[in-house]
């Protein structure tokens, strides 16, 4: 289980599983246990994440080596295809709004961060620093999207505002991956990983936690390993 990523109302999560050996998203109901493939799609499926009505998932298929983004609605089980581009697209997520979607895509020749309306349509580039962009996540506040930013071999979290101004570094290490809103839309969590051991050749994964200032991180303990962690919504 992989990327696991839960509803608007956290009765329900979304993930990547490799279960026999084919690489599907998969929903799971906290409450009855019940999991199921979602949709009929014939290649790769992954990186899901919900809409923000909890009645659709977005995710990226691999097919004939081509990769885009498709939403699959829960109630019809209807599928659209959002994107339609012979690069990668992948790393889908909702507006706070559902008006549009973000996305990484290295259509325009390295990996860089997108937004489109949720038709698909409206096309923007909105990143353009050195180096390679990824994983965004656009916040529940709706003003910043989160990514993961990788220059010259140095792994960072950082935040943009929508429109591409107002980028801003929080954390920098090895590497840093992952990153998660809280539901005030202030705070990120991720995974970093660090060399440990004789000549550093073992790896240690923590969660960690930052502020918007990019001043106060703090790891989250778990009693082993831990990556790509995902905040629920706010619980009534």
């Amino acid at each position: 289980m992989l990327t696991p990523r839960f509803s608007p109302t956290a009765q329900e999560i979304t993930y990547l599983s490799y279960f026999n050996n084919k690489p599907r998203v998969y929903i799971f109901n906290v409450d009855t246990g019940r999991q199921e493939v979602l949709g009929d799609f014939p290649g790769m499926t992954f990186a899901p994440r919900f809409s923000p009505d909890g009645n659709k998932v977005i995710m990226s298929l691999a097919t004939n080596g081509n990769t885009d983004i498709y939403l699959l609605d829960l109630r019809t089980r209807r599928q659209t295809r959002l994107t339609d581009n012979p690069a990668i697209d992948t790393a889908p997520s909702f507006s706070p709004d559902g008006s549009k979607i973000t996305f990484e895509s290295d259509r325009g020749g390295s990996q860089q961060i997108y937004t489109m309306n949720a038709d698909g349509t409206n096309v923007q580039r909105i990143t353009f620093g050195a180096g390679k962009y990824g994983t965004p996540v656009w916040s529940p506040r709706g003003d910043l999207i989160a990514f993961t930013r990788i220059n010259g071999g140095r792994f960072s979290i950082g935040v943009i505002r929508p429109d591409g101004s107002g980028e801003r570094e929080l954390s920098t290490g090895y590497l840093v991956e992952g990153p998660t809103w809280a539901p005030n839309g202030r705070v990120l969590m991720y995974f970093k990983e660090k060399p440990t051991g004789e000549g550093g050749r073992q790896r240690q994964v923590r969660l960690y936690s930052i502020d918007l200032t990019g001043r106060n991180e703090r790891q989250m303990l778990t009693p082993t390993d831990a990556s790509d962690p995902a905040w629920s919504p706010l619980i009534p």
